[in-house]
Formats: C-alpha cells, structure tokens, sequence
C-alpha cells in the first residue's frame, strides 16, 4: 500500500472534479461545463491540462481561424469549444459512452450561429480512422496516461495529420510511461515544448510531422 501525505491543497484540487458544474471565461464568452464524476469519471471533468491549453489558445499559439480542428479524447468539450469560439471548424470527439454528454457541453456553451462550425463523433483510437480525413490542427488535453492506448493513439495521429499539420498536446507527464509516448512520437514527428505552467504542472508540446514518416 502506497503512502499518500495528507495535503490541503491536493483534497481541495479533488473536491472541484465533484462539483456539478465548472465556469470558466474564454474568447469573450462564459463557458459553464457540466460535470458527472460520479458515473462517467474521468472523462467527465475538466483537468488543467485542458484549461492551460485553452489558455495558450486564446492567447495566440497558433491561429484558429478558418483552421480544421479536431479534439481528441475531449471529455467536457472545454478545448473544443474554445477553439470554435475562437474560429476554428471543430470536430470534437470522444468514446460512444461519453458523446451525450459531450454534445451536452458543446451545445450549451456556443452560440447557435456557430453550432454549424462544431461536430461531436465517436471516435476509439486505432479503430474506424477510415472515417476521418486528415485536419489541420490536432489537440489533445491530458490523452497521455494509458500506455495500453499509446499505440492506437499514435496511430490516430498518424491517420489524422499531414505534413502541414500541427499537433498540441497538452499534459502532466506523472510517469515515465509518459515520456515514453513523447519518444514515440519523435520517431515520427517534430516534438518541442512550447510552454510550461509551473503552477499546474502542465506542459504544452507542438509536434509536427516529419517528412516521409512510416505509417504503423
């Protein structure tokens, strides 16, 4: 049995992820996602992964505008919406047992003159990619902790990009596992970190394919 410390700070962080609901205010606009710990967990809560993320977003780390986007892994839709918001051409995914509760968010919390600008699909790494074309701008929020998904989730990526496109992810690297998919993706991609938020302990890296990489 590990030894865990008793720490304010960390039972507070936890509590949030109880809550029914999170605000937040990005691209001008309120955003309120619903949260559902309790029967979806979690995929259903927003992780700072996902916020500094948007934070980097909104602050112009890469042009959105006119731009396919696709979320992977999306849980609340938080960064998805966001990125419609600031406007790009979204396709916001996750697994089927979560895309009621995804559509949910992303319908709430965008304006119906830009509902036409976002879809919600199920999407399982590694299966059913025939589906999906390549976008322009990949993202994904606090996707790297399964190291049994870690080949799927390359070859996702691989399916979904292009040379020309550019790929963020955002996340806590909590084990050596983690460091483990970076080096992964270096076999087939460009990988720099683009920003670190000490406070959170989230990293931002850009990966951009190299040429002629093999397809998995």
């Amino acid at each position: 049995m590990a030894l865990v410390l008793y720490d304010d700070t960390v039972l507070s962080g936890l509590k949030r992820f109880h809550n029914s609901s999170a605000t937040y205010n990005f691209a001008n606009h309120t955003i309120q996602i619903k949260q559902n710990w309790k029967e979806l967990g979690v995929a259903a809560v927003v992780w700072d992964a996902a916020i500094v993320l948007c934070m980097y977003l909104e602050a112009g780390g890469i042009n959105l505008e006119g731009r396919s986007v696709i979320e992977l892994g999306a849980g609340t839709g938080l960064v998805g919406i966001v990125a419609t918001l600031l406007g790009a051409e979204a396709t916001v995914t996750d697994r089927e047992i979560a895309l009621e509760f995804l559509k949910t968010n992303v319908h709430d919390n965008l304006p119906t003159d830009l509902l036409h600008k976002v879809s919600v699909k199920p999407l399982t790494w590694g299966k059913g990619l025939e589906d999906f074309s390549p976008f322009d701008v990949i993202v994904g929020a606090d996707i790297i902790y399964l190291e049994e998904t870690f080949q799927d989730l390359l070859k996702t990526i691989l399916h979904l990009s292009t040379e020309n496109t550019v790929i963020l992810l955002s996340c806590k690297l909590r084990y050596q596992r983690d460091h483990q998919f970076l080096d992964m993706m270096r076999q087939h991609f460009s990988v720099v970190q683009v920003l670190y938020d000490q406070k959170v302990d989230v990293y931002i890296y850009k990966a951009l394919k190299i040429h002629q990489t093999k397809e998995l």
